[in-house]
C-alpha cells in the first residue's frame, strides 16, 4: 500500500488576541485551526473548501511551516516538520511550494519576470551559471503558456492571469512534490480560472505532482479534486472522495455549501432544494460550545451544545463530524 507524502495529526494554530485592553494584557487565543488530521496520498488533489475566514489559508501555511503550529504534528515523506529549524526546513521547502491568491501582489514589481521565476533555483542551488539559470526559467515559462520572449518584462505589463502562470511557473521550477494552491483562482475571470485549473491539472500530470487546492468555489473543487475537505471555524466536518461528497453529502455544512452551486441547467437549478443558513459566522475568538456549528444548524441539539463530535466513519474514504447525520 502506497503511504502518504503527507500526514497531519490534530493540527492546532492558535493566535493570541489581547482583549483585556492595552493596560491589562489579558490575551485569548483566536483558533484559526482547532484539530485538523488528514493524510495526502502522492500525485492526488485535496480540495480544501468552506466560507470566508474557515481557516483554509492558515491550514495550508501551516503545513508548509510559514506559519508555526501550535501543537499537532505536520509529517512530510515520514520526518515531523513542526519546531524544526529554518536550517533544517531549507531542503523541505525546495520539495514544497505555494501559488498565492493575487497574483499581480505576490510578485515583485521591481523585478523582471525572468528575475521572479529565478529565485527560487538562485536560493537552493546557487552553483548553477547564469546560462543554465535563464535556460530553465524560459523552459517553464513556456511550459506554463508564456513566450520565453517575455522574460525581460516587468510584472505590471500582464495581465492577471499571465500574472498567475507567472506564480505557477515559479513554484514548478524546482520541480517539487507538493504545491499549495492557496485560491489561486479566485481574483481571475471566469474563462481564466479554467485556463489555470486546467494548466495546473496538466502540470500535476506531467509531473507527478500532488496538489492541496484552497477555494470557496466549489464548483472550481469540484473539477480538479480528488478529495475535498470542509472547514468550518477552524475545524473539519467532513472528508470524502468528489464524488461522494457531491452525490450524497451528509453533514448539514456540506449540504449547505453544496446547495448554493449554480445548477447551468435552469430547469434543475429552479427545481433543486435551497439549503439557506442563518447567521453570521461566528468568532473563532469566542466559539460556540460542542460542535461549532450549532449555531446555524438545523439539525442542533442540547448534545450538540455539551459535546464535540468526533469524526466518524460514513462509509468508504468518507468521515465526518455530526452528532446527527444519521438523522
Amino acid at each position: 500500500m502506497t503511504e502518504p507524502i503527507l500526514s497531519v495529526r490534530d493540527l492546532k494554530v492558535h493566535f493570541p488576541i489581547r482583549t483585556g485592553g492595552l493596560l491589562v494584557g489579558q490575551y485569548t487565543p483566536l483558533k484559526a485551526v482547532d484539530g485538523v488530521s488528514f493524510d495526502l496520498m502522492p500525485g492526488e488533489t485535496l480540495g480544501i473548501v468552506g466560507e470566508s475566514g474557515c481557516g483554509k489559508s492558515t491550514l495550508g501555511r501551516a503545513v508548509l511551516q510559514l506559519i508555526p503550529p501550535t501543537a499537532g504534528q505536520v509529517v512530510w515523506l515520514g520526518e515531523n516538520l513542526v519546531s524544526r529549524s529554518e536550517d533544517e526546513l531549507r531542503p523541505k521547502r525546495a520539495e514544497m511550494q505555494i501559488i498565492f491568491q493575487d497574483p499581480l501582489a505576490s510578485l515583485n514589481p521591481r523585478m523582471t519576470i525572468g528575475d521572479i521565476i529565478a529565485e527560487p533555483l538562485l536560493t537552493h542551488t546557487p552553483g548553477l551559471s547564469k546560462k543554465d539559470v535563464k535556460a530553465r526559467v524560459k523552459d517553464m515559462m513556456a511550459k506554463v503558456g508564456l513566450l520565453p520572449q517575455m522574460i525581460n518584462r516587468y510584472p505590471h505589463e500582464f495581465s492577471g492571469g499571465q500574472c498567475q502562470r507567472i506564480g505557477v511557473a515559479r513554484a514548478m521550477l524546482l520541480n517539487p512534490r507538493l504545491i499549495v494552491c492557496d485560491e489561486p483562482v479566485s481574483a481571475l475571470d471566469v474563462s481564466i480560472q479554467a485556463q489555470i485549473v486546467n494548466l495546473l491539472m496538466r502540470l500535476q500530470k506531467e509531473f507527478g505532482l500532488t496538489l492541496m487546492f484552497i477555494s470557496h468555489d466549489l464548483s472550481v473543487v469540484r473539477h480538479i479534486s480528488t478529495r475535498i475537505m470542509v472547514l468550518y471555524l477552524g475545524r473539519m466536518m467532513e472528508i470524502a472522495d468528489r464524488d461522494s461528497l457531491y452525490r450524497a453529502p451528509r453533514h448539514p455544512y456540506t449540504k449547505a455549501l453544496i446547495s448554493a452551486v449554480p445548477i447551468p441547467d435552469p430547469v434543475l437549478e429552479r427545481d433543486k432544494e435551497q439549503i439557506a443558513l442563518q447567521g453570521d459566522l461566528p468568532s473563532p475568538i469566542n466559539p460556540p460550545s460542542g460542535c461549532v456549528f450549532r449555531t446555524r444548524c438545523p439539525l442542533a441539539s442540547e448534545v450538540c451544545a455539551a459535546e464535540t463530535p468526533e469524526m466518524e466513519e460514513a462509509g468508504p474514504e468518507h468521515s465526518l463530524a455530526c452528532h446527527h447525520w444519521r438523522d
